[in-house]
């Protein structure tokens, strides 16, 4: 039975019982210390126990949710969803290959179970278009990496610049328009419209 331990550390791992542990106590405001007078579990037990490098007991487990008020559930419940995409900032930088059209770059794939779209759009400057027509709802987040991105919406104009982020939630005609003399990066992040991919 010489795998037992690597296979229970295996088995345990998509738990981050170590993780949740650490978790619960910073919440809780609570020290190593602290937490050690109230479990009477050592300080150093504790700290292997939320680093991973040893795997809990279920007294010692219960013992912990005693002091923390939560149940055992809360370790061992299995997850439902979980995505996490990252685009790294090289594939983000443009290759300067000047004037050209609006270009998109996902920032995950779109899955059919997605909740939400998040892309990075390149406006070649002097560029305008819509974000919305009248009486189309729009919901979403523009958040400008570079350049100047202007929207325009009844009447009213306003110009990002990087580090500016707009929330938007409207049924008005909303437009945009690259400005400056370089082209406008943004992140934007909207709902998943149902009809598409």
């Amino acid at each position: 039975m010489g795998n037992g331990p690597s296979y229970s550390r295996w088995s345990l791992e998509p738990y981050g019982i170590g993780m949740k542990l650490r978790n619960l106590r910073m919440q809780k405001h609570l020290t190593l210390s602290r937490l050690a007078v109230e479990t009477n579990l050592s300080t150093a037990l504790l700290s292997k126990l939320e680093t991973d490098r040893m795997i809990p007991t279920l007294p010692t487990l219960a013992n912990i949710c005693r002091v923390y008020g939560v149940g055992l559930s809360y370790f061992f419940a299995e997850t439902t969803k979980h995505s996490l995409a990252i685009t790294r900032k090289a594939h983000l930088t443009g290759n300067g290959r000047g004037q050209e059209s609006i270009k998109q770059i996902p920032l995950h794939a779109l899955t059919p179970n997605a909740q939400l779209v998040a892309r990075v759009i390149e406006y070649p400057s002097g560029t305008t278009g819509v974000l919305s027509e009248v009486g189309q709802s729009v919901c979403g987040v523009v958040y400008v990496l570079e350049g100047k991105l202007q929207l325009d919406s009844g009447g009213m104009h306003e110009v990002l610049e990087p580090g500016d982020c707009a929330y938007i939630d409207s049924d008005m005609s909303i437009g945009w328009s690259a400005g400056g003399t370089d082209r406008c990066r943004a992140l934007v992040v909207t709902p998943r419209n149902p009809h598409e991919g």
